[in-house]
């Protein structure tokens, strides 16, 4: 009886492999919407800016890349007036810290506040992984048309500015206009 015990513990046991997991998957959003507080506490929502091509610029105090961005938002910010392209500053950093390195920048951009709910509007372009600096790209209608991880630079933004002139001038649709932006 052992020798038959053993002869057949020598055999593999067959399991039911278990059924894949699901992996997670992000739900992009086509028109974000939001409110979070500005860098003085007052609630802002995303609305207010409704009619202008806008980049919300995901970035935090404590972020090297982030901070070397920011004179050049700036810059591109002046040239686009009140009529342009409307950069949004979305700080994923501690209300005080924001406040404190607002005072030296100078900002001459809206900037927004938030921890976890900035992560969150982030979220909503459907990026699984987020890094900063992080830039969407949201059209004048509301409709989010895509998103750049990394350290903007000129040619960045001189290549969002066409998309986003032509699909005004109605070269592009918006399909051709997200194509456009993920080769960026």
């Amino acid at each position: 009886m052992a020798g038959v015990l053993f002869y057949a513990a020598q055999f593999p046991v067959r399991q039911k492999a278990p059924p894949p997991v699901a992996q997670p998957t992000l739900e992009t959003v086509s028109h974000p919407s939001f409110s979070l507080p500005d860098e003085t506490g007052v609630e802002r929502d995303f609305s207010e800016w409704d009619g202008r091509h806008r980049l919300l610029n995901f970035w935090a105090t404590w972020c090297a890349p982030c901070r070397r961005e920011i004179p050049l938002l700036k810059t591109f910010q002046n040239e686009q007036g009140d009529i342009g392209i409307q950069v949004i500053g979305i700080a994923v950093d501690f209300p005080e810290e924001v406040a404190v390195y607002a005072e030296q920048a100078t900002f001459n951009y809206p900037i927004l506040v938030g921890q976890e709910n900035a992560m969150a509007i982030a979220e909503m372009s459907g990026v699984e992984f987020i890094g900063m600096p992080f830039t969407m790209i949201v059209s004048r209608e509301g409709e989010y048309l895509g998103a750049y991880i990394g350290e903007l630079h000129r040619s960045h933004l001189d290549d969002i500015d066409n998309i986003l002139g032509r699909l005004d001038d109605g070269d592009f649709d918006a399909e051709t206009a997200k194509k456009a932006l993920k080769l960026l």
